[in-house]
């Protein structure tokens, strides 16, 4: 994640105009995951939500280069400051555009504003190294999730509670792994952390379907978090010590049948 821009630092055939590409796999899969419940729940898909997929994913690669001409501290490094004006330029442009065309302006402000502050809380973490804190890691997540009701508001107009729901419900989601990732770690790993944060999750969840905001079945895919931190704790031994690649297709296996519950759930039953 380090590359710099300089001809003497950069691995061969490495120029300052080619492009960055984020690393972050994991966030890949989290964006589009919540991007899809976002599509379901809004039951259609309209060139406006593609051409708002273009907007979320060139944010996302905004957030690379930036992150790492701060780590750069006093030194500008062109490759960083190209590809961040790049892909912000396009992202910016289509939020712009998505702003003058969606009637919901007030709601679509909140999202963009929610969008800055992640994007500002990052950057000071970073500029402190502190960007693998629990906090920093949960604002980010949670900036990610954006994307689900972002999805719902370019395609319907506006924003209704089940989208809100759909953000929350997306993050305690993802946020889980915070808390099982760490437990790999000696010097992070928090069993009770853990168990605090799925129980928090678990009765935020419930409460949004006691008010109507999420389905039963939607409500329900939260269990499968539950049910990974569960045979996490059970089996942690061979959790902390198996190979990170069985890490990612624990995370992507869970993940495939989240969405797989919550695109079901929300469709309509003549496409479900």
């Amino acid at each position: 994640m380090n590359t710099i821009a300089t001809n003497a630092s950069i691995p061969s055939g490495k120029r300052w105009y080619q492009a960055t590409i984020s690393p972050e796999h994991g966030v890949y899969f989290m964006l589009a995951v919540s991007f899809l419940t976002g599509a379901a729940a809004a039951q259609h898909w309209t060139w406006m939500t593609t051409l708002t997929l273009v907007c979320v994913y060139c944010g996302f690669q905004a957030e690379h280069p930036f992150v790492l001409q701060i780590k750069q501290r006093h030194s500008w490094k062109p490759r960083f400051l190209l590809w961040t004006g790049l892909y912000g330029s396009i992202a910016g442009a289509i939020a712009l555009w998505l702003l003058w065309q969606i009637p919901a302006k007030g709601s679509l402000l909140l999202v963009y504003g929610a969008v800055v502050v992640a994007l500002l809380v990052d950057a000071i973490s970073v500029w402190q190294r502190q960007q693998k804190s629990v906090l920093n890691e949960l604002v980010t997540f949670a900036a990610v999730c954006l994307s689900a009701p972002l999805a719902y508001l370019a395609t319907t107009g506006s924003l209704t509670e089940t989208a809100i729901a759909l953000w929350v419900l997306n993050t305690v989601f993802f946020s889980s792994a915070i808390f099982t990732v760490k437990l790999r770690k000696i010097r992070t790993a928090s069993i009770l952390s853990g168990l605090i944060f799925h129980a928090i999750a678990a009765a935020l969840i419930v409460m949004l379907w006691q008010m109507h905001w999420l389905a039963l079945p939607t409500a329900a895919a939260f269990g499968i978090a539950l049910l990974k931190f569960g045979l996490i704790l059970l089996r942690k031994d061979w959790y902390c010590n198996t190979k990170i690649q069985y890490v990612a297709l624990l995370e992507t296996a869970a993940s495939f049948l989240f969405l797989a519950i919550v695109a079901l759930s929300l469709l309509p039953s003549h496409l479900s």
